[in-house]
This record gives C-alpha cells, sequence and structure tokens, in this order.
C-alpha cells in the first residue's frame, strides 16, 4: 500500500509521546530480537535506517562490542533529537539520513538494519537498492514489518473503535501503513527489484503487548503516531474524543489494566 503524505510526520510532541508510550507497548520485544540477530554476524560496521527514537540502536549498544561502528539515521530529525537525549550505552554516529538517497559509499557496511521503517519508504524497491549498495559483498541486511492488523490486537481494536466514532471517513494510518506492507510475495518481489538475488530468511514472530491500563495503548497510538494527524484534521477537540472512545473499547476487550493483547512481526534477512 502507498503511504498518505502525513504518514511519514513524526514531529511535535509524538517523537516523546512514542517513545514514552508506544517503545515499551510494542517494539520493545523486537528490538532486543533485531539486536541479537545482528550481533550473531558478529559485523565491524552497522547502519541502521529509520532508528526513530533509537530502540534498536540502544540493543545494538548493548549486544555488540565497543570495536563495531554503529551508525543510526532516521529522515525525521525530531526523532533523532529523541534518541540523542536519551542516548545510548555507548557512543553512536548519530545522522539524519533519508533511506531513499543514503549518503554512504558503496560497501561501507557489514548489516543494515531496519526495525518497523520499510513500511513508510514511498519506493520500497528504490531503498532497498540503497540498501543493498551500502552494503559490503557478503553482508546482511535485516528487517521487520508488521503482520496483518487483525494479528496486532490493540492496534486493531483502536483501529475499528476509530472507525465506529467516524464511520463517514474513519482515521485508517494503522492498516493503511504500519500493518499494509505484510505479504511475503510483495516484500519478496520488492526486494528483487531491489537488486537481492539470494533467497531471504522469513521468519514469523507473536509476541506480547502489555501495558497497566486500557487508556496506555489509546495515547499510545492516538497522540504517538501519524493517527494523530488524521484525527486532529476532523476537529480540534476530537482527539481527547478518540482517546477516551479507544480507551472504552481497549478496556471493553481486555479488561481497564493491566491489559495484555498479542503483537506479530515478520523478520526478513537478506544475504548481499
Amino acid at each position: 500500500m502507498g503511504t498518505h503524505s502525513n504518514d511519514n510526520v513524526f514531529a511535535g510532541s509524538i517523537p516523546d509521546l512514542y517513545d514514552t508510550y508506544l517503545v515499551p507497548l510494542i517494539f520493545e520485544p523486537y528490538a532486543v530480537d533485531l539486536a541479537s540477530r545482528v550481533a550473531s554476524r558478529r559485523p565491524r560496521k552497522v547502519l541502521e535506517v529509520a532508528a526513530g527514537t533509537g530502540v534498536v540502536t540502544r540493543e545494538l549498544a548493548k549486544a555488540l562490542p565497543n570495536s563495531t561502528v554503529i551508525v543510526a539515521t532516521d529522515l525525521n530529525q525530531p526523532m533523532l533529537d529523541r534518541a540523542q537525549a536519551v542516548g545510548a550505552f555507548r557512543p553512536v554516529e548519530w545522522r539524519q539520513a533519508d533511506a531513499m538517497q543514503l549518503p554512504f559509499a558503496d560497501g561501507e557496511f557489514d548489516v543494515v538494519v531496519c526495525q518497523f521503517g520499510v513500511m513508510f519508504f514511498p519506493d520500497k524497491p528504490g531503498a532497498f537498492a540503497e540498501a543493498r549498495r551500502v552494503l559490503a559483498s557478503g553482508g546482511t541486511f535485516v528487517f521487520d514489518v508488521w503482520d496483518r492488523i487483525e494479528e496486532n490486537e490493540f492496534a486493531h481494536v483502536v483501529t475499528s473503535a476509530l472507525a465506529r466514532l467516524f464511520p463517514s471517513s474513519p482515521p485508517t494510518f494503522l492498516a493503511r501503513t504500519p500493518h499494509g506492507y505484510h505479504e511475503r510475495q510483495v516484500i519478496e518481489q520488492d526486494l528483487r527489484l531491489g537488486g537481492f538475488r539470494a533467497e531471504p530468511a522469513f521468519q514469523t514472530v507473536a509476541s506480547r503487548s502489555r501495558a497497566a491500563s486500557a487508556r496506555i495503548p489509546a495515547i499510545a497510538y492516538c497522540q504517538g503516531t501519524p493517527l494523530r494527524n488524521e484525527i486532529e484534521a476532523r476537529g480540534r477537540n476530537e482527539l481527547s474524543r478518540a482517546i477516551d472512545v479507544c480507551t472504552a473499547a481497549t478496556a471493553g476487550k481486555f479488561g481497564p489494566g493491566p491489559v495484555d493483547g498479542k503483537i506479530q512481526a515478520h523478520i526478513v534477512m537478506m544475504e548481499a
């Protein structure tokens, strides 16, 4: 699926809310998983694209020896600002960069890693070609994408609740973009178009998403992602109303708190 113009806008208070609420809710388990996979390759130099607020970067800094160079990039400077403010276990090179036009030399990295970012790339084969270009011969491209929204319970409940709240024009960001790029055949085709020739290792990994209350997933998705842009476009007071409605829907399915829901993603590893 293509992205809408505001789907890549992580600005204002979104980076702080994203890091505070969404990172522990859904990103941390997969960050540990990706860092372990990267460490198993014993790389000398690693590039992270679409690093966001640095959850994978921090895990890489813990999992990799100090001799391994880590370069963490993101298109959105506000997200990098938050990542740098939080910091990492050891020095990391933080750099604003567009995954579509990476400012690095051919073959510069042993591993390119991306957590839940490729869904946002406007030209996925083009971004994959850039990852391939900066990888050394025999290097590894590892990334993950969310499975379909029905396999990710909190996101599905929030999206369904907002469809009931705004029946004439439901906000579809979560289904459209974060959960809109999950079909294996499509991903494999885009990788081939990007110049990768090896067969990708493709693994579906389920985990659990937990929060202290039903309101936390509502805030995380409605305020900590570009879904906020869609909701606020519908009126000045709609954001608070949307959070209340999504809180009630989450509590109705999982209880008022603590809440525990399924999340599921695909991890892809490609040899250059």
